[in-house]
């Protein structure tokens, strides 16, 4: 029996490996921090989305420049065949009023649970706490652990290493050098699903960090002029803006702001509202009235939609109607710069596509394969990253299991 060695125990691995076993390998998974899954399991905290249950065709749309390379992953294990997947583990699914698919019980660790279970039944072996270094002298993969080195040998390799987002569940991005050394082209990773800097006064940083903003459409424009726009919600912090609707436009901010310094995105606070009436409702006597009390009154403006107006706009354009009502309608906000990647939600960049054949694997390091986040591919939250990182892992592992029978039985 061929031998195929996973490394990396997020969703993209554990999918490889059960692909692998069940195409008759023996598979043996190797993760760098005492358990498996801890990335996933922060991530479906506040309710888990597995994926989306639009048509294939807007599905694959949110892949933007990378959807060539993942679009046959997907067509392979579509969100209708992950909702069976699912079912098979015995865990129910539902789809949300926005579209999005979720267990349930909304978590994700009796998923997580039911899932280990099957692969440790089908005899996958799990190895905690083995940090992959790369490869020794002899060929063999090298590995540190508390009792010191270990070297293993493979017929076929799954690298599923994430990006570098939250290191501290293990996606450190550690992987870049060890695969620079071997001249495979990698894209520098950066910051996806991001928050961004603005520079808010003190006044709106101490009375509106922490407050979420409800229902607005932000739009901005792209590096080659083209505008983008998604209605959502977002939370203003100390340091700027995150979350929601500002993640679906945060690679084009991203993008922007590398190419000219900054980037305008412009948030239509009453997205319900025409701007015609809008006018006609913000032109209406003021009499004694503050021009808080006004914008709640014909505007329905308020707290921190409020504060964002009286940050942004001038004393004269809030007593003017039509200047007021345009302001609303598209208010300018600088972003001065992506958050750190560590503090993404997700990771852009990684292995170049170009280095991998239709199976994943390195062209330059044959029975290597690579699935998962650490390739250069991104995508919206909403339930595209984990269908994807589900996707690659499982034409990783078929095709890993597949190489390694037919070359064992070449050499044989």
């Amino acid at each position: 029996m061929t031998t195929v060695v996973v490394i990396g125990g997020g969703p993209a691995g554990l999918m490889a490996a059960e692909a692998a076993v069940t195409a008759g390998a023996a598979v043996e998974l190797y993760d760098a921090m005492p358990s498996v899954g801890r990335k996933f399991l922060l991530a479906g905290k506040g309710g888990l989305n597995l994926s989306h249950s639009e048509p294939m065709e807007p599905f694959l749309s949110h892949y933007s420049t990378g959807r060539a390379f993942i679009e046959p992953a997907i067509r392979a294990f579509p969100p209708a065949t992950l909702r069976v997947w699912a079912h098979e583990l015995g865990v129910e699914t539902f789809i949300g009023t926005s579209g999005r698919i979720f267990p349930v019980d909304l978590k994700a660790a009796p998923l997580l649970r039911a899932w280990l279970r099957r692969l440790r039944k089908a005899n996958v072996q799990f190895h905690v706490r083995h940090r992959w270094c790369g490869w020794d002298q002899e060929g063999s993969l090298l590995f540190t652990t508390p009792h010191g080195p270990v070297h293993v040998k493979a017929d076929a390799v799954v690298l599923a290493l994430g990006g570098g987002s939250w290191p501290h569940f293990g996606s450190d991005g550690a992987w870049v050098p060890i695969l620079s050394e071997r001249k495979i082209p990698i894209a520098p990773l950066k910051p996806a699903n991001c928050g961004f800097d603005v520079r808010w006064s003190e006044h709106f940083r101490t009375k509106f960090a922490g407050h979420p903003v409800k229902t607005v459409h932000v739009m901005v424009k792209t590096v080659d002029g083209t505008v983008i726009g998604h209605m959502g919600e977002f939370v203003t912090t100390a340091n700027g803006v995150e979350g929601g609707v500002i993640y679906m436009v945060s690679a084009a901010a991203r993008d922007v702001i590398a190419t000219e310094g900054t980037a305008a995105v412009f948030l239509d606070l009453v997205p319900d509202r025409p701007l015609k009436r809008l006018t006609q409702d913000l032109s209406k006597p003021r009499g004694k009235r503050t021009v808080t009390t006004h914008l709640k009154r014909c505007a329905g403006i308020t707290g921190v939609k409020a504060g964002l107006l009286h940050e942004v706009v001038s004393k004269e354009m809030l007593t003017d109607p039509v200047r007021l009502a345009a302001a609303i309608k598209s208010l300018s906000l600088t972003l001065v710069a992506p958050r750190p990647l560590e503090e993404a939600i997700s990771t852009a960049g990684g292995v170049s596509c170009d280095a991998l054949d239709d199976r994943l694997m390195l062209r330059s390091a044959p029975g290597v394969f690579c699935a998962g986040e650490m390739l250069d591919w991104e995508a919206p939250t909403g339930g595209y990253l984990l269908t994807a990182c589900l996707a690659t892992g499982r034409l990783a592992g078929t095709t890993a299991a597949e190489w390694a029978d037919e070359h064992r039985s070449h050499r044989v």
